[in-house]
């Protein structure tokens, strides 16, 4: 079982992102929490020996959830000390029974909150006919989300995979085979700095931050072919591309030729510390890419479907890209990821160029179709408006209140940020722990920002209770008392 006390263990692990909880420090249980593993390492066949005997999960120690995450999970993340047994709407439950008014949502991801009965109802019916068959044939539920993501956006065929990574992998293949087809043997993709597009070893290049390249580059390189751009720096921008189309002369004598392949941005960057693109910056891009045949990407995996307000983040900016990624809540919490293309770039791709197992398969697919009625039919996106603006009221408000602790406060819809001032004696983490000894579950959006994204039909009194809960724990803080 694990305490409160134990919260702040977890957040020098957790201090910048989620996306900083890979670490390879894990935290650790206290010594009540971990019993002798002799047990589990007992199962482990000899070095060379055949597994011919398998030991049932139900025969083997399930007594510590801690125990099991210490001997047998790979420590890719340092984890707050709370277990999670079960969940309904904005709510979630640990082991010892006390309520969390949710706030992180599974890092936007559970769109529906948690135990939404259209979805479940659509995932158990689903599974009782058809779950998986492969891509080698059709199935009805993927050509229909398919139908709904395209009717619904500037898109014309979609690619569907499994995560957010994947999909932006598949986009940043796409843009390199596009180029390809125009002539260009060094293509480059433009990306962000600060930005975040996930944990391949493509994406995580794309990923203009050095911190999560460290001990992963070849001669101290990433993947090729990728340069970085200040956000929403539009003479920074115009500049790269200028140089990027000037091919070294060593290489135009080996018959090479370098060009600009794609800009990829997100709309608003999550991980960056919830930073809204400009219209203009957009709009800079977009003509850029369109002068020189290249593509613009938008890396919607977090902002999109509907949490901005809009369904997708980049009909914030006016501006329509070519190809555009999507993950997380497009299936409420259950994993499928797509990349969807307009226009030539919809053609790109033939059999054998890019493929997914599991992408699309008819259980992902009826949780996107079951995302896909529900933000249709209960009005969601006019919810997200309305809660987005009671909680960026409320976030004012309490800043209004501690000056001295609390910044600006950014974002669109519910996906939400307040920066935490350099001097206010604590840090994002540290206070997103405060909040948890509260009841209230948020996520650092880097280590100044604490980030609040509530499931999509999050209703009023729940932004009121949040908005108290968090106050309380400023205060705390604040009065020395947390």
């Amino acid at each position: 079982m694990m305490f409160q006390s134990e919260i702040l263990a977890a957040v020098a692990v957790l201090a910048l992102s989620p996306a900083a909880a890979f670490s390879n420090t894990p935290i650790r249980s206290t010594s009540s929490d971990v019993s002798s593993s002799t047990q589990l390492y007992s199962t482990v066949p000899k070095p060379g020996s055949v597994t011919t005997n398998l030991i049932p999960p139900s025969k083997l120690d399930s007594s510590s959830t801690a125990n099991l995450f210490e001997t047998r999970v790979q420590k890719t993340y340092g984890r707050y000390p709370i277990t999670f047994t079960s969940g309904s709407g904005c709510v979630l439950t640990d082991e010892t029974g006390k309520e969390y008014l949710d706030f992180v949502s599974g890092i936007a991801t559970c769109a529906l909150g948690h135990n939404n009965e259209a979805l479940t109802s659509a995932i158990s019916k689903q599974m009782t006919q058809l779950h998986h068959v492969s891509n080698l044939y059709y199935t009805p539920q993927q050509g229909q989300l398919a139908n709904w993501l395209c009717s619904n956006s500037c898109a014309d065929k979609a690619f569907f995979c499994n995560s957010g990574a994947e999909s932006n992998e598949a986009a940043i293949k796409l843009a390199r085979r596009h180029a390809s087809n125009r002539g260009i043997t060094d293509p480059v993709i433009i990306t962000a700095e600060q930005s975040f597009h996930g944990r391949t070893l493509a994406t995580v290049t794309a990923t203009a931050q050095p911190k999560y390249h460290k001990g992963f580059t070849y001669g101290g390189e990433m993947v090729r072919g990728f340069k970085y751009t200040p956000y929403n720096n539009v003479e920074k921008l115009q500049a790269l591309v200028e140089e990027i189309n000037q091919t070294p002369e060593e290489d135009a004598k080996e018959g090479r030729k370098r060009g600009l392949a794609a800009i990829m941005l997100e709309p608003l960057q999550g991980e960056g510390g919830i930073r809204p693109g400009t219209v203009e910056f957009f709009a800079a891009a977009r003509k850029l890419c369109d002068e020189n045949g290249a593509l613009l990407i938008c890396d919607e995996v977090q902002v999109g479907m509907g949490r901005s307000g809009s369904l997708w983040g980049h009909e914030q900016l006016g501006v329509v890209p070519d190809v555009f990624t999507s993950a997380k809540a497009l299936g409420g919490g259950v994993p499928i990821g797509a990349m969807m293309a307009r226009g030539e770039a919809a053609e790109v791709f033939g059999p054998g160029d890019h493929a997914s197992t599991y992408g699309g398969n008819p259980l992902a697919c009826a949780a996107g179709l079951a995302v896909a009625e529900y933000l249709s039919k209960h009005n969601v996106l006019a919810n997200v408006q309305a809660r987005g603006e009671q909680l960026a009221a409320g976030l004012e408000d309490i800043t209004s209140r501690y000056p001295s602790v609390l910044g600006e406060t950014r974002g669109w819809g519910l996906l939400r940020g307040v920066e935490i001032k350099e001097d206010a004696g604590c840090t994002a983490a540290e206070l997103v722990g405060d909040a948890m000894k509260e009841g209230l579950l948020l996520v650092a959006a880097g280590p100044s920002v604490v980030r609040f994204v509530p499931p999509l039909i999050v209703n009023e009194a729940e932004i009121a209770d949040a908005l108290g809960r968090f106050e309380k724990a400023i205060e705390k803080r604040v009065s020395g008392s947390s």
